[in-house]
């Protein structure tokens, strides 16, 4: 994969890449989450793929189902730098109890951020910004070797991921594996039940979905999982996701 050609997350999709894609969705089509995930390591056909992890609200599940099919998969976890102090505990204990062999710290670049937010305030004048330059970049460079990424997300978690595939396009060349796309709420609990998961301490606070402490607030009962997300503002997708090219930021996908 070209290093220029990767780090441009929102160029046109390629049509053989649409078509690999294809036969990615068609071949696991009928399978569960497991099969999904040894495939997407495992079949020459996916590439060399990571996984991509908040070690948020349910990330447990899926990085447990890492660790029983290859603990040696790579772990990138974006330490923005304005995460709860929960998220980081909680990521160092998850790290060490599922025995994670390959877990890479990915943040942004020190310079970026002396030039663009001295003084740690960009996330007050510009959200999208802010997660451009703690987020989007530094992701984009961690996955310069990679041809794919697995995430966590699922159908349920809102409109902009209610026709989510196991299999998308994520710009020219690389794609993103959705092994739980169609779990349920109930899917995540009873895992992490059955598994004796430990949750992420926020969640009992009302935060089903955790991502920097600045930007992120309980959750009323009845209210959409990510509305705690930028609440206020026209906006529930931090921006390392595109589809069809273009960055997924809210509304309809």
């Amino acid at each position: 994969m070209p290093p220029e050609a990767a780090m441009d997350f929102s160029a046109p999709v390629l049509p053989e890449q649409e078509e690999r894609v294809r036969v990615l969705n068609d071949r696991y089509r009928h399978h569960g989450a497991t099969a999904v995930l040894e495939g997407a390591l495992r079949d020459p056909e996916a590439g060399k793929i990571a996984l991509v992890s908040s070690f948020g609200a349910e990330s447990v599940a899926l990085l447990h189902l890492v660790s029983m099919v290859d603990p040696s998969t790579p772990v990138l976890f974006i330490d923005t730098q304005m995460l709860f102090r929960e998220t980081l505990d909680y990521q160092a204990d998850l790290a060490e109890r599922l025995h994670l062999k390959d877990l890479r710290i990915v943040r942004a670049n020190p310079l970026d951020l002396q030039k663009e937010d001295p003084d740690d305030l960009l996330h007050t004048v510009d959200t999208d910004a802010c997660c451009d330059l703690r987020k989007t970049r530094p992701l984009q460079r961690a996955l310069r070797e990679f041809d794919g990424w697995i995430t966590g997300r699922k159908r349920f978690q809102g409109a902009t991921r209610s026709d989510l595939e196991f299999f998308e396009a994520d710009g020219p060349h690389r794609i993103k594996v959705n092994p739980l796309a169609h779990w349920a709420p109930e899917d995540v609990r009873t895992y992490m039940e059955d598994n004796r998961l430990p949750r992420h301490p926020l969640v009992a606070r009302g935060y089903p979905s955790i991502g920097c402490a600045p930007c992120t607030s309980p959750v009323a009962p009845g209210e959409d999982p990510r509305a705690g997300r930028w609440r206020g503002e026209d906006k529930n997708e931090c921006g390392i996701h595109f589809v069809d090219g273009k960055m997924v930021r809210g509304g309809a996908a």
